[in-house]
């Protein structure tokens, strides 16, 4: 188990993202292993943090179970599969720093593109082009492997449909709960979890269920417009994020 306080400085502030997202406020979760990448290895910084995500994707998923839309599920699982498959066999071959730039521009290309066109959605729930749905699940799935970044691509289709904010909670919750439980038996086949990881994501569990638990209560008193409007600005602000990062990574490449 890790006992550097350096780490801890890291993964605490983390996990509450990743607890934060997991209650309703996809995105913001996504700056957790830029953050802890700060102190360690960014692929021992996923295999720590995926366990950490299981826990919580249980508490989203009870939270969330009868707010679902699965039209959409049925939509976006097939791609989110095909990515991840994609993302095994090439998870030693890909730069993270590309994958990273990659994730960081689609988040704020579309939260711009959002905004300049001022698009007039409507409230009730419409069902995304499959074309559009697969390609962009596609995506996600593999960048969720790669880099634990599915949001962006996850938000292209989701945030124009505007469900309501506790249908999109939950539909968001189980899709990557699923990803992450069909990825964490990938992750160990791949040698990227040690008992010693798994000792350390076990200490910060009591946090990731706590900072979940919030999310979900604050996603209940937040309204749709406010809400909306919040991801937006989380999307865009991770993205710049991720760019960052990813730019910093190639340079020393």
């Amino acid at each position: 188990m890790i006992t550097d306080w350096h780490f801890y400085a890291a993964a605490i502030p983390g996990t509450i993202l990743l607890g934060m997202g997991k209650g309703g406020f996809s995105g913001i979760g996504m700056l957790a292993l830029p953050l802890v990448a700060l102190v360690m290895p960014p692929l021992q910084a996923a295999a720590i943090l995926l366990p950490i995500l299981m826990v919580q994707d249980i508490v989203g998923v009870w939270a969330f179970r009868h707010d679902v839309s699965r039209p959409h599920l049925k939509l976006m699982f097939p791609g989110g599969m095909l990515g991840m498959l994609i993302g095994y066999f090439t998870a030693a071959r890909v730069p993270g720093g590309v994958v990273l730039v990659m994730v960081g521009l689609i988040g704020v290309v579309f939260v711009l593109d959002q905004m300049l066109r001022k698009r007039r959605v409507s409230v009730v729930p419409v069902k995304p082009p499959f074309i559009k749905a697969s390609v962009w699940s596609t995506i996600c799935g593999f960048t969720s492997f790669i880099a634990n970044a599915g949001g962006p691509p996850y938000q292209v289709v989701m945030l124009p449909q505007k469900l309501p904010p506790r249908v999109y909670a939950g539909t968001s919750a189980i899709f990557f709960a699923v990803i992450n439980y069909i990825k964490f038996p990938a992750f160990i086949y791949l040698g990227q979890v040690s008992a010693a990881n798994l000792a350390t994501s076990a200490v910060l569990f009591p946090l990731a269920i706590a900072a979940t638990m919030a999310g979900v209560w604050i996603v209940r008193k937040v309204p749709a417009e406010g809400f909306y409007k919040l991801i937006q600005t989380l999307t865009f602000c991770v993205g710049v994020k991720l760019i960052w990062d990813g730019l910093r990574q190639l340079e020393t490449f």
